[in-house]
């Protein structure tokens, strides 16, 4: 390769195709193999001149300020890994201080964890992690100073990117951070050394909030796997007067999907289970930077995973919310029970728009504030006050606070997980996904069986006639020409969920975030891309979990399963 001239443009000398990133559900996500320290730095760059740009009631940061970051144990975050790549903590080091940030280091904590203690002190943050998604992804999350970024937020951030990225691949490769394959040139190791007050300030908001309570009696198996927070729900757990034995740690990394958990990784968790030879109250885990819960209880002997829209539902309950905030994939078990009448119109999938709902729900006059996903994030979005103990709000997924809300709702009733659990109306719920499936392809299966128009987000089939609604839930004028594309829609669909499979014929159609079908039985399928990886996602709702299961099952068979089919179809 010939030497570069002095004047020669880093973009000139690069050897690789750069892949920029991209925003996700939440959070930027990419290949490991794609996130060379310039793409992360270039990104990084990019938000703390944007954040630097905003009034600070609306979240923004001044430059000098302190500007926290964490991450998780996923070996790229905070290492150099295969292909030269890696070091995703160093880089955004570099990018906090060049943005003329102070950057403190709060080390290997949950995202909650890093979240609340930055928002405590009124600074932005940024996490390091790829979450539930496979190891050979990674990326990071930045929050404002006020919390999350939300979706108005990401069109600015993408101009700004671009801005960035040009002054970075114009500058003269001799003047460049960063070498030809786009990593800094110094490859820093070291990073800041961790500040361990984030951690402490976490574990200290759920002593606080529960005091006067105790969970003493209670034998839980924590099962550790690679989260970020394996060592922290220990503590927290004991300090509330828990006997915790732990099981399953692994340092290599564990992806897992609390919202689709798989059958091998349940039979994990039960084999860890039955090896101690002990009995438990409950298992109780996370996701790989836990902010996402996992709990399982013993029901006749074998243990039973309870799905976090459940999850939610009892901590909403426990908490006294008077307001709840839940995306259109949650269990409809919430439309049936006590929550119905606090429930506010439901929201497409992420956590930004559950904040942007609980916001909505703030500005009229709601005080108890709270919401969840299906994978069991919880987020407060507004104080919450219990037996004299205040607990702040953390508009961002956590999962600490559902896992203790349920574990204390139990316990406080005397009764056990199941038991509690078997309050809730009955509708079981169930989430699979087919992983590395084509983004473009799940987008040609979702335009071919949307609406004729945009507007439309619930259909309605009558027996002679079609009804359509839009976001408000308002009526729309269903013309000949767009009544008989949904009648089409409706009559492809059925070709692929047919009797056969156990359907009925189908009743309604939501389109709020991909396409949600609800069967004349009540059975729901719902299936949509993730927002964060090359995956296609089939929510399942019935009135008994073996359906619920088994529609499930049939979304993700291989090769001939109901996701399948529909790939077939375009």
């Amino acid at each position: 390769m010939a030497t570069p001239s002095v004047t020669d443009a880093l973009r000139s000398q690069l050897t690789y195709e750069p892949v920029p990133l991209k925003f996700g559900t939440s959070g930027r996500r990419g290949k490991v193999v794609d996130l060379t320290q310039l793409e992360i730095y270039t990104n990084v760059l990019a938000e703390i001149r944007y954040l630097q740009s905003l009034a600070l009631q609306d979240g923004g940061i001044k430059s000098g300020d302190d500007f926290y970051f964490a991450y998780d144990l996923r070996p790229s975050s905070t290492v150099y890994v295969e292909e030269g790549r890696g070091g995703l903590c160093q880089a955004v080091e570099q990018a906090l201080k060049d943005g003329g940030m102070h950057p403190i280091n709060l080390g290997a904590i949950p995202t909650p964890a890093l979240t609340y203690y930055a928002l405590k002190h009124g600074k932005g943050s940024i996490m390091v992690t790829g979450s539930h998604i496979p190891f050979d992804r990674n990326g990071y999350k930045l929050n404002t100073s006020k919390g999350e970024l939300l979706k108005k937020d990401e069109q600015p951030i993408n101009n700004n990117v671009e801005v960035v990225r040009e002054e970075l691949l114009s500058q003269p490769f001799a003047e460049s951070l960063f070498n030809q394959q786009g990593m800094l040139h110094s490859a820093p190791s070291n990073l800041p050394p961790v500040a361990a007050e984030g951690r402490a300030a976490y574990i200290q908001r759920y002593a606080d909030f529960f005091k006067g309570e105790t969970l003493e009696g209670k034998k839980l198996l924590v099962y550790q796997h690679s989260a970020v927070g394996r060592d922290v729900l220990v503590e927290i757990l004991q300090t509330l007067g828990a006997a915790v034995v732990t099981a399953g740690r692994s340092d290599t990394f564990v992806p897992i999907d609390t919202e689709a958990i798989d059958q091998p990784q349940l039979d994990t968790v039960q084999n860890l289970y039955d090896s101690t030879g002990q009995t438990f109250d409950a298992v109780v885990s996370t996701d790989g930077d836990s902010d996402r819960p996992l709990i399982l209880a013993p029901e006749d002997g074998k243990l039973r995973f309870f799905g976090g829209d459940l999850l939610g539902m009892t901590v909403a309950e426990f908490l006294g919310a008077d307001s709840v905030v839940v995306p259109i994939s949650t269990n409809d078990a919430i439309d049936r029970g006590s929550l119905a009448s606090v429930t506010e119109p439901k929201t497409k999938i992420g956590s930004p728009y559950v904040i942007a709902g609980m916001q909505h729900a703030l500005s009229k006059g709601r005080h108890r504030v709270c919401g969840w996903e299906a994978n069991g994030g919880f987020l407060t979005g507004s104080e919450i006050e219990r037996n004299g103990n205040l607990l702040t709000a953390l508009p961002t997924r956590d999962a600490v606070l559902p896992l203790l809300c349920a574990l204390f709702a139990a316990c406080n009733r005397g009764i056990t997980l199941p038991q509690l659990f078997a309050t809730l109306p009955k509708r079981s719920s169930r989430a699979a996904l087919i992983r590395n499936f084509p983004r473009p392809t799940s987008m040609k299966i979702l335009a071919r069986f949307s609406p004729p128009e945009s507007a439309m987000q619930e259909v309605l089939y009558q027996s002679d006639h079609v009804i359509a609604y839009d976001s408000t839930h308002a009526q729309l004028e269903v013309t000949d020409s767009p009544a008989k594309n949904l009648g089409q829609i409706r009559q492809e669909l059925e070709t692929v969920f047919t009797a056969e499979y156990g359907f009925s014929s189908i009743a309604r159609l939501n389109y709020t975030d991909g396409v949600r079908i609800i069967f004349a039985n009540g059975d729901v399928a719902h299936f949509r891309p993730s927002g964060n990886a090359d995956e296609l996602r089939i929510y399942a709702v019935a009135d008994k979990q073996e359906r619920a299961d088994a529609i499930a099952a049939q979304g993700v068979a291989e090769p001939n399963g109901l996701l399948r089919q529909l790939q077939r179809l375009v």
